[in-house]
């Protein structure tokens, strides 16, 4: 970002505001800003550089239209989603206008629009967005193309997040069923629905069905990613909840106690999964009504909360607040 911020003060001199070099290198200074973990900063530079695109370019030109996507996104990753989503159903209307229903520009800003739908906190719009993009791509692309694909796994993920679990399973369900196909086995995608159809499946009342689909899961992610990758590391946790979640607490607790092992040697001890699976194992334990050894737990958890995130962490004073009540149950015992 420095280096584009003296490029563009150079530009400015030598060529004017209204080159296109100027006009790129505004565009690539807004999105390093954005990278640079500055996406208000980004937004901002966007918003500047779009009036000038307008004023150079016009409002059809396709950099005034790609500027605008930018602007979109980084509105949303700035945190304010509800704009990103007002953002992106103008810039649809534009494209629709533009380009036509069918480019490949006016597809993307449907997905966008219902991601950051989603985002802003309405599911059942962004669902509706999402379905109206599938019946979009299966007749411009096909059944089978990874795109097609890929919105139905977001489609299948906003049914959950709408409210309605059971169908958000039975379409993953369905779309495992075509990527094995399509994908085969081994696909990082595939895998990825087998993961999500058995969370879901959980979400929905179905714990031991659940617990089955991560435990295959594990086996053919040992054998396809190995045991120390994130996606692994990531299943065995949700195999352990969903142990716990299935009425077995203690096989949960021992699920826990050998990935934190794991954890510890791949993540290290201050990575915030680490922390994750020692409130969860401390958790487990106690509700296996080994009270004396999740006093333990809890106790060397908050000590390492206290040691990476501070004392004043919200989540190192819940821990203490929870070690003070089990403690106190000790006593009362």
């Amino acid at each position: 970002a420095t280096a584009y911020t003296e490029l563009l003060t150079e530009m400015l001199r030598v060529l004017g505001p209204d080159h296109p070099h100027t006009l790129t290198t505004r565009n690539n200074l807004a999105a390093w800003l954005g990278q640079a973990g500055n996406p208000q900063a980004a937004a901002t530079a966007h918003s500047e550089l779009l009036t000038e695109m307008l004023r150079v370019l016009g409002p059809d030109h396709p950099d005034t239209l790609t500027t605008r996507n930018n602007l979109a996104a980084w509105l949303g990753e700035a945190g304010n989603p509800q704009a990103a989503a007002t953002a992106y159903a103008e810039l649809l209307t534009d494209r629709l206008r533009v380009l036509g229903p069918d480019h490949p520009d006016t597809l993307t800003t449907r997905s966008n629009l219902a991601r950051w739908l989603g985002q802003a906190g309405n599911p059942q719009a962004a669902t509706d967005a999402f379905r109206e993009l599938l019946t979009e791509m299966l007749r411009v692309l096909g059944p089978d193309h990874p795109d097609t694909l890929i919105a139905r796994s977001n489609l299948a993920y906003m049914l959950g997040e709408a409210g309605n679990p059971q169908a958000a399973a039975t379409a993953y369900a369905e779309l495992l069923t075509d990527q094995l196909q399509v994908l085969g086995p081994d696909h990082p995608h595939t895998l990825t629905t087998r993961g999500n159809l058995a969370a879901w499946l959980g979400q929905a009342g179905n714990p031991q069905a659940a617990t089955d689909a991560f435990r295959e899961l594990l086996t053919d992610q040992l054998q396809v990613l190995g045991p120390d990758h994130p996606h692994t590391l990531t299943t065995r946790n949700n195999l352990a909840y969903m142990l716990g979640e299935a009425g077995n607490p203690q096989a949960a607790a021992t699920a826990y106690a050998e990935l934190l092992t794991d954890q510890l040697q791949v993540l290290g001890p201050d990575h915030p999964d680490t922390l994750t699976t020692r409130n969860n194992l401390a958790h487990r334990t106690y509700e296996s009504g080994d009270t004396t050894q999740a006093v333990k737990l809890r106790s060397t958890l908050a000590r390492e909360q206290e040691r990476v995130l501070g004392p004043d962490h919200p989540d190192t004073q819940a821990s203490h607040r929870i070690l003070q009540r089990w403690r106190n149950e000790q006593l009362n015992e």
